[in-house]
């Protein structure tokens, strides 16, 4: 029976693990090989407990991003410092990791549906469909699926809900923070958008240097703190408050030391 164990969303966790190898192997030169992922913060990855934690982080591309943090993620859990070098981190990858991604984004097409295998948690956007907007109730079945996951393990999500930079935080992330009371940890990437195209399946540019920072929890008053107050929290936290407008973007530096001096500036 070991070989058709099933998560809390019925995937068969043999499959999935064939999944998350495969792809990683296929994907592993897109972030060590023809570019290069400057990774901070593993350490942090280590020391966190096996489930109710919740990544969140801005979004540049629908795929890329998803799919660095589940090589940083196994690579930290198995002991490389910064880095993703070796690809046999994922031989017995963590198996509980999902990620919130739209329903229309995860239906369209052969790859995307088994992209969604390897852990996502789809939800109807409440404020847009089929590139129009629109007003919706939240479906009570994706928050519900979202406290499904946390008590299985971990969850990334992207709380601006798209690939634009500087737009606002969904309040939905606020309130699945108050109800289930997560760890909150902050993760702030760059260089995705010019390495890859929009869906972030195709490389765009080679030769480019990803930024992939993992900061510390935040220290959330989960009884006290209001909506408005963990917004503005969370847009400081992965640096889309709009005070870091006159930051330079990281995805225009192409070597180390010009992220570094920008790194020293920003903290």
């Amino acid at each position: 029976m070991g070989l058709f164990k099933r998560n809390p969303f019925g995937h068969i966790l043999f499959l999935k693990r064939w999944l998350i190898f495969f792809f990683g192997a296929l994907t592993h030169r897109r972030y060590r090989g023809f570019n290069q992922l400057k990774i901070d913060g593993s350490e942090i990855i280590r020391d966190l407990p096996p489930t109710n934690v919740l990544f969140i982080s801005n979004h540049q591309t629908y795929f890329a991003d998803v799919v660095a943090m589940f090589h940083v993620f196994n690579a930290s859990l198995k002991g490389r410092e910064d880095n993703i070098n070796n690809v046999g981190y994922l031989w017995k990858p963590k198996l509980n990791i999902y990620y919130v991604a739209a329903k229309e984004t995860m239906k369209a097409g052969l790859l995307p549906r088994i992209l969604s295998y390897a852990g996502a948690i789809t939800v109807e956007r409440t404020w847009r469909a089929k590139g129009a907007d629109v007003k919706r109730d939240v479906n009570p079945n994706d928050t519900e699926n979202i406290k499904i996951a946390l008590n299985d393990g971990w969850v990334i999500t992207f709380p601006q809900g798209t690939t634009k930079p500087f737009k606002p935080i969904r309040k939905g992330t606020a309130h699945i923070i108050k109800q289930h009371k997560p760890l909150v940890v902050p993760i702030v990437i760059d260089g995705f958008r010019r390495s890859f195209d929009k869906k972030g399946l195709r490389t765009k540019k080679k030769g480019i240097l990803q930024s992939f920072i993992i900061k510390e929890p935040l220290k959330i008053d989960y009884e006290n703190d209001s909506v408005e107050q963990i917004v503005e929290q969370i847009e400081f936290a992965i640096e889309q408050h709009p005070s870091f407008l006159k930051v330079i973007p990281l995805d225009i530096l192409e070597t180390e030391e010009e992220l570094n001096k920008q790194r020293e500036w920003r903290y």
